[in-house]
């Protein structure tokens, strides 16, 4: 069996930062068993989600839980090698947290008919419930989320002896314990919903196509497209990773497995090597800003405000591009600060030759993007784009051992067909295509290989799948306690207080508030956080509601950039031989846009592609639309300037300052503020054409 076969565990030392599972299943008894339980794990979600068999979403959740629990701690345990006292107690904890979902299933129809009024058994379970989830988030994730959900519940408990306005009327015991550990509003509410169905798909399909070699795909045609050009090996990576990243749940999990070949090839190009880690840790969070995944954000998102899921994506397709766009433009002028040039293109590879190659991996990916923007749901879209990786593998390992080109070409418009039926006559038919393909691969030598790939990606999904699972299921507490005791109106309200005389204000308020709540945290329960407990207040103060929630987004993903916690810089860290420290910084520095784009997309909605603000009304949508993505260009153009220090050559204090106030000024909607702005651009741009035909080519070039 191969069960250490995951790209983390091949590099144990860059990710045991932030990953005790980094090892993967060890190849002991214990490490076999879970290895199968995961590979169960992975199956029940499958067949769940593809109605083979019918259970209430609670169950299914509560099942969900159950096995998250099932696997963390006994695989914490034996990938720590602890001794036998420990692993008696991980594999009890495991016990009594897959119990509770054996409870929830056996007491379901006595459980809703007992609803409000627990028994001394439920309390028992559902206590029960709480300890192994905290426990369990603890181990995998460490303090910062257990500790901040655990604030939540003593507020439930003890918030009645608060000062006023901070307290409330209290609550018995029973009655917090009910709604946390039963129900739709504590542990299993819509964070555990979605994670039971969206976001387990969404990791399983980014399992089976990363060992499939959407990698290397990804990889080779960046270089073939970027490695040439000025700072190339930077721009490789923002690519790389910004690609490889909209397919993964996780920011801090794609920085440390393209991060493993971005970061030293940067390194060995001459950028230093806090850059390195901070372009990598930028472009691998900024990738759970770009549709279609998101981190699984997006229909967390649309799932929370009721709206369609291509309403999410279309109000963040353009601050995304404009992000990547901003790390790009970033690492082009330090490149050109420090003269660093691209590789020689006879030593890249062709971007052309690595797609017809593996067009095919392709193939899921373009039919995921088709089905969600089509108003297909993410969970079909999801199930759908699953289901075509899973064909392409088992059949693509047939159709190599097939005489003939027309025999090879006929199998593969059979198996089109196939995945064609599976819109127009359900499930079954993928099914049966499924289970035809693994008989069919059992006769081979290259075929069993081939479902041992799908074996170890059902396994490593699932294991990949335990931290966000987990920070769902626990994050489900901060939300019980909004919609138990109201907490969230203290602090709308003074949030709203304070933006009645400066909506600025608030919205510096809100992004401290969103930094400082998504320290540490991944990147689903960081947005139900802030969402929660900030998104409301600023849809008080006028912000639309998709805007509102969007800007505690951004800034919730920035925390994992932001000092002291910046998790996804120390990530990189061992990576790239630096400390985490100077790699936010820097990743600071390069993620400007993220800080910036926020703040104009609540003054000017037209950002995110939605109505509202003076602007628009003034000339209307689409012309805004153009208006203020020009601002916003214009704006991270010159923060890059501020920033580098670089243009056409080195530049002095003055100039710097000169563009960053240039760029400060164009963020507000303000007639003026943007009057001024804009003038500014002006006398920039001037200075810069006088200091050129000033200093002649030479000079510059010598500068540079």
């Amino acid at each position: 069996m191969r069960a250490d076969t995951s790209p983390t565990a091949q590099q144990p030392g860059a990710s045991t930062f932030h990953d005790p599972l980094a090892k993967g299943f060890p190849a002991t008894r214990e490490g076999r068993a879970l290895f199968w339980l995961a590979v169960v794990f992975s199956v029940f979600q499958i067949i769940t989600a593809l109605h083979l068999v019918a259970l209430p979403s609670i169950v299914v959740r509560a099942f969900h839980v159950g096995f998250l629990l099932a696997l963390t701690f006994p695989l914490i345990a034996v990938s720590r090698d602890t001794g036998p006292l420990v692993k008696a107690i991980a594999w009890t904890m495991a016990a009594a947290g897959f119990g509770v979902a054996i409870y929830q299933f056996v007491e379901y129809v006595p459980l809703i008919t007992r609803a409000g009024d627990p028994t001394t058994l439920d309390l028992v379970v559902g206590v029960i419930a709480l300890l192994t989830l905290f426990s369990a988030a603890w181990l995998i994730m460490g303090p910062a989320l257990p500790i901040i959900c655990g604030l939540f519940l003593a507020y439930c408990l003890l918030g009645q002896y608060l000062p006023s306005p901070l307290n409330h009327r209290g609550y018995a015991f029973e009655q917090v314990i009910d709604h946390m550990a039963y129900g739709t509003e504590g542990i299993y509410g819509i964070p555990t919903l979605v994670s039971s169905t969206y976001i387990f798909l969404f990791i399983l399909f980014g399992s089976f196509l990363e060992r499939a070699g959407m990698i290397k795909l990804f990889t080779d045609v960046s270089l073939g497209l970027v490695g040439h050009t000025q700072g190339g090996a930077a721009k490789v990576a923002v690519i790389s990773s910004g690609l490889m990243g909209t397919i993964s749940g996780s920011g801090v999990a794609n920085v440390v497995t393209t991060g493993q070949f971005t970061i030293p090839l940067m390194k060995r190009f001459g950028y230093r090597a806090a850059f390195a880690g901070g372009v990598e840790a930028t472009s691998s969070m900024g990738a759970q800003l770009m549709p279609p995944v998101m981190g699984a954000v997006a229909f967390i998102m649309a799932e929370t405000l009721g709206v369609e899921y291509i309403e999410v994506v279309r109000a963040a397709i353009i601050p995304a591009i404009l992000y990547f766009m901003s790390a790009f433009w970033m690492v082009h002028l330090e490149a050109g600060r420090r003269s660093l040039f691209g590789l020689p293109r006879s030593e890249l590879p062709s971007p052309l030759a690595a797609i017809k190659a593996q067009w095919y991996l392709l193939l899921p990916l373009i039919a995921l993007i088709f089905l969600l923007f089509s108003g297909y749901t993410p969970l079909y879209a999801g199930t759908i784009g699953l289901a075509l990786t899973v064909l392409l593998i088992l059949g693509g390992s047939l159709a190599l051992r097939l005489p003939g080109k027309v025999i090879r070409l006929i199998f593969w418009i059979g198996l089109g067909l196939v995945a064609a039926a599976l819109l127009r006559f359900g499930t079954y038919v993928i099914v049966a295509a499924v289970l035809g393909l693994i008989a069919a691969n059992l006769f081979s030598k290259g075929g069993r290989e081939t479902l041992a790939i799908c074996r170890d990606s059902l396994a490593e999904g699932a294991r990949t799948a335990l931290p966000v699972g987990i920070a769902c299921a626990i994050v489900g507490i901060i939300v019980g306690t909004m919609t138990l005791t109201g907490m969230a109106n203290t602090f709308g309200q003074f949030i709203v207080h304070v933006g009645e005389s400066n909506l600025f204000l608030s919205l510096v308020l809100t992004m401290v508030t969103c930094l400082l709540l998504g320290m540490g945290i991944p990147t689903v329960p960081n947005y139900i956080i802030t969402a929660t407990i900030a998104g409301p207040a600023l849809l008080q103060l006028g912000v639309p509601l998709i805007v509102s929630h969007m800007f505690v987004f951004y800034f919730g993903i920035l925390a994992d950039l932001t000092p002291p916690v910046a998790l996804a810089c120390f990530a990189a860290a061992p990576i790239a031989k630096e400390n985490g420290l100077k790699i936010s910084l820097e990743a600071i520095k390069i993620a400007a846009a993220g800080f910036v784009i926020p703040y104009m997309a609540v003054f000017t909605p037209a950002l995110m592609l939605q109505d509202g603000g003076e602007l628009s009304a003034a000339i209307g949508f689409w012309p805004a639309v153009v208006y203020v993505v020009f601002k916003a260009l214009l704006a991270i153009g010159l923060w890059g300037v501020a920033v580098v220090g670089f243009l056409h050559r080195r530049m002095g204090w003055p100039e710097r300052l000169l563009a960053m106030a240039a760029a400060f000024l164009l963020v507000a909607a303000l007639p003026l503020t943007d009057g001024v702005g804009l003038a500014l651009v002006a006398v920039f741009i001037a200075w810069q054409v006088w200091s050129t035909r000033r200093d002649g080519p030479a000079s510059a070039a010598s500068n540079g």
